[in-house]
């Protein structure tokens, strides 16, 4: 009784706030990647560090409530939307989180550095990707609209025009994505063989960040359709 009596405490009484907390704590994991990155450019390996342990803090308490939520979300919602389609949508923003933390640990573990052009590219891919998990969340924060409107009338198509935007975004991240990994190329011959294994593999896994974020949108968009 005392956990259920927090989680009301912790979200209020709205059955969706339990998930929007969870994404706002996923999204600020993410925006902390553009300052880690950027303190990496400037070779500040102490502000690296320092900023990989609050990712790693942010995301112990996302899984935190992930799991709380998980535990008490009762079987039978008296509201349009089902069970399944909740945790659903919690598993893949729980992937952002997750994520954004080994990335961090993946640079800091292995104090990479990006060359000068392909650090400015990532750290313009970090931002794209930023910018995709911010509108995200501006989807999951309508989630309260759309429940009290019955998943009609202005409130969708609100919903609709921001997963219209986060498409777009999420393309961008392509495009960069693409000339980063020529930037790299480029001068791979004249890098650390394994640290340019590992600059591919954050390349990959921070682009994942941008497609992970739409799919977060295209739950939602299930949702409408229903």
């Amino acid at each position: 009784m005392a956990s259920k009596n927090y989680l009301s405490g912790l979200f209020g009484p709205s059955p969706v706030a339990p998930l929007q907390s969870h994404m706002t704590l996923v999204d600020a994991c993410v925006t902390k990647l553009v300052g880690l990155f950027e303190y990496m450019a400037n070779g500040d390996t102490d502000a690296v560090e320092k900023v990989y342990h609050e990712i790693a803090e942010l995301e112990q308490k996302a899984d935190d409530q992930k799991h709380l939520l998980r535990e008490h979300l009762p079987s039978g919602l008296f509201m349009p939307i089902a069970r399944q389609d909740l945790l659903d949508a919690l598993r893949v923003q729980d992937l952002l989180a997750n994520r954004a933390r080994d990335i961090a640990g993946i640079i800091v573990g292995r104090k990479l550095h990006f060359p000068e052009q392909a650090g400015l590219r990532v750290i313009e891919l970090v931002k794209a990707t930023a910018e995709t998990s911010h509108q995200a969340l501006r989807v999951v924060n309508e989630l309260d609209e759309l429940v009290e409107t019955g998943f009609r009338g202005h409130a969708v198509r609100v919903v609709e025009r921001l997963l219209t935007t986060l498409g777009e975004l999420e393309s961008e991240t392509d495009r960069i994505q693409v000339e980063l990994r020529a930037d790299l190329f480029a001068i791979e011959q004249e890098l650390y063989p394994v640290d340019v294994m590992f600059m591919y593999r954050i390349i990959e896994s921070i682009a994942d960040i941008a497609d992970d974020a739409e799919r977060v949108g295209r739950r939602f968009q299930l949702m409408l359709a229903k």
